[in-house]
C-alpha cells in the first residue's frame, strides 16, 4: 500500500476517510484531523477511521470525529471499515472481529458484487441502560422518561449506551430546524459528562421508525448506525416496536435487530466514494 493512501466511503450518506496507521507519514492529532475532514481545505468528511494493530481482535480501529475527538463506536464507521478490510484484501474471510474503544464487535459480509462488499452486518454489542455506565447524571438507576429543561423548552429524554452514549427523544413530528437548534444544547448539557449523541424519533408502526440525528462531535448527520441502534433499543424497551425494525434516516434505511439479552445487530449498505493519496501540498499543512 502506498504511503498516505486513503479510501473514502459512505454508509447512507455518513462518510468516513480510512487510513492504515502503518502507512501514513503524518500525526493523527486534533489539528490534522480537522484539516483533513474540512470540506474546503481538506478532503471533507464526517470523520476518520484509522486501522491499527490489535492483540484482542482480528483488526483494531480508532474512530475520530471531524472536531478531532475520538469516538467509542460508530455503526456506519464499522460497516465502512469492514468493507475496506474485505475490498482491499486485509481479510480473506467474510467474518472477522474489530476492536474499538467501545468494545469488540463482529462483522459479516452479507452481500457482495465482484469481490466488493455491499451489504454488511455488524454485531454492535449490548444496549446498556444503567445511568452511571452511559454515563448520565441521573438520580434513578435508568434515565428513562426524565425531563430535561432547556431555556425555552423541556424534553422527555431516554438515555442508553451502545458503546457510546445516546439521548433518544420521541416526537410526534420531526423537524430538522428543531434538532439543529436543540441538538447542540443537549449534546453539551451538564447532565452528560462525556457529551452525548441526540436522536429525535417518530414511531411509524411496530416495524418502522423515522429519526433525525445530532451526532456528538459532528453535528447534524444524515445517518448513524449507533444512533439507529440506540433508538431501536429504547423503543423496544418501551414496547413500541418488534425485535427487528427498519430505521429510516435522511441518508437511507438500516435494519436493527435486538434479542432478549439486549444484543444488537445492524445491517445496511456501504458504498465507496473515492481513493487516492494525500497531496504534498496538503501534507505540508499537517503538523
Amino acid at each position: 500500500m502506498e504511503v498516505n493512501h486513503f479510501v473514502k466511503s459512505h454508509g447512507l450518506g455518513n462518510e468516513y476517510i480510512i487510513f492504515d496507521s502503518e502507512h501514513i507519514s503524518f500525526k493523527v492529532n486534533e489539528s490534522n484531523i480537522k484539516k483533513i475532514c474540512d470540506v474546503h481545505f481538506g478532503i471533507g468528511s464526517d470523520g476518520i477511521l484509522l486501522k491499527v494493530p490489535s492483540s484482542k481482535a482480528d483488526f483494531g480501529l480508532k474512530i475520530f470525529n471531524p472536531d478531532g475527538s475520538e469516538a467509542e463506536k460508530s455503526g456506519n464507521g464499522l460497516r465502512i471499515f469492514s468493507k475496506f478490510l474485505y475490498d482491499y484484501q486485509w481479510s480473506n474471510s467474510k467474518n472477522f472481529s474489530v476492536e474499538t474503544k467501545g468494545g469488540i464487535v463482529h462483522a459479516s459480509i452479507i452481500e457482495y458484487e465482484k469481490k466488493r462488499a455491499k451489504i454488511i452486518k455488524v454485531d454492535m454489542g449490548k444496549a446498556i441502560f444503567e445511568s452511571a455506565l452511559i454515563p448520565v447524571k441521573c438520580n434513578r438507576p435508568e434515565c428513562m422518561d426524565e425531563i430535561l429543561k432547556l431555556k425555552d423548552i423541556a424534553f422527555s429524554i431516554n438515555c442508553v449506551s451502545v458503546g457510546n452514549p445516546h439521548c433518544v427523544i420521541l416526537r410526534n413530528t420531526l423537524n430538522i430546524d428543531e434538532i439543529k437548534k436543540y441538538g447542540p444544547q443537549i449534546e453539551n448539557n451538564k447532565l452528560f459528562p462525556h457529551r452525548i449523541n441526540v436522536q429525535f424519533a417518530k414511531v411509524l408502526n411496530e416495524k418502522e421508525v423515522e429519526i433525525l440525528i445530532w451526532e456528538r462531535g459532528a453535528g447534524f448527520t444524515l445517518a448513524s448506525g449507533s444512533s439507529s441502534c440506540a433508538v431501536a433499543s429504547v423503543l423496544y424497551k418501551k414496547g413500541l416496536i418488534q425485535q427487528t425494525v427498519k430505521i429510516k434516516m435522511l441518508g437511507g434505511i438500516l435494519t436493527i435487530s435486538i434479542d432478549k439479552s439486549w444484543n444488537i445487530t445492524m445491517t445496511g449498505e456501504v458504498k465507496q466514494i473515492a481513493e487516492g493519496t494525500l497531496s504534498a501540498d496538503l501534507l505540508e499543512e499537517l503538523q
